[in-house]
């Protein structure tokens, strides 16, 4: 049977066997999904094993088995670096989070993050076009997703982060895909259209450094993290009246369903996974 896995470390807390194991079953999928942990040295090694067979790590039997991997962190970066063919997306993003291959037996690598934070967004029935949005953040998390935004034609997007350098680091990559431009977190001091929170504060329950100027009470406001509560964040920009708050959990269902269609060709519902995964 075909074998998929995410892999990362650590790993035990990753959701995405159940999300793929619901997608096999609602797309008459026979296949087997696994959650692997790989060592922090020895990634490149584990990789080709799970595809090729020709390593250590798994038993003879899974030789040709191994058809797709979702990478998570930390070796999102590795995973880019390990690829024959990117996809443009991923090219950009400098990050893979998808791993197949390609009909010459090639690692192939693509993002899916962006493409699944704007999917979960326009769910909402929200649009970027002509929008004015505020990422907050220039790490990894915001280069995977700024194409996909960027692709949805909005007004401006701001890139802010409290060490501007990096902010305009990421300009310098995106700048040719619209108008965008980068910011210091004191700059800050006008409301916007969509907000998203592209940091990882809110898992250890901070704030960024910024005032709630950026906030109006027209503004949809967006982290990428989730949490069974609300995120810090998201809990902030409700006392700030913001029409609607969001966290990251449909987006790590719909970055799935991308993976899952890559993989598959064809593209799982999603709106009854997020639900359960919601509910439980």
């Amino acid at each position: 049977m075909d074998q998929y896995a995410v892999v990362g470390n650590p790993i035990s807390h990753s959701k995405s066997p159940l999300i793929h194991t619901l997608f096999a079953k609602q797309c008459s999928q026979e296949l087997e999904y696994s959650k692997l942990e790989s060592p922090l040295n020895g990634f490149s090694d584990f990789v080709n094993d799970f595809f090729y067979g020709n390593g250590n790590y798994f038993a003879e039997s899974h030789q040709g088995l191994g058809k797709g991997l979702n990478v998570t962190v930390p070796f999102k970066e590795q995973a880019w670096s390990l690829c024959s063919q990117l996809s443009d997306g991923a090219k950009l993003a400098g990050a893979v989070n998808t791993l197949y291959l390609n009909d010459q037996n090639k690692i192939c690598g693509e993002n899916t993050d962006g493409i699944g934070l704007v999917r979960d967004i326009k769910n909402q029935g929200i649009s970027f076009e002509g929008k004015k949005i505020l990422i907050i953040g220039a790490g990894g998390a915001v280069r995977g997703v700024l194409q996909p935004i960027l692709n949805e034609m909005p007004e401006k997007v701001v890139v802010a982060n409290r060490t501007l350098s990096k902010a305009d680091a990421l300009v310098a990559i995106f700048s040719e895909l619209g108008d965008v431009s980068s910011s210091g977190f004191d700059q800050l001091s006008e409301p916007f259209d969509i907000v998203i929170n592209g940091t990882s504060a809110s898992l250890g329950g901070q704030l960024p450094d910024i005032s709630s100027a950026i906030f109006s009470s027209s503004t949809i406001v967006y982290d990428m993290m989730y949490a069974k509560a609300l995120t810090v964040f998201n809990a902030w920009a409700k006392e700030q009246g913001v029409r609607a708050v969001y966290d990251g959990l449909g987006m790590l269902v719909e970055q799935a369903a991308e993976a899952f269609f890559i993989w598959r060709g064809i593209r799982p519902k999603t709106e009854e996974v997020i639900q359960l995964l919601r509910e439980a």
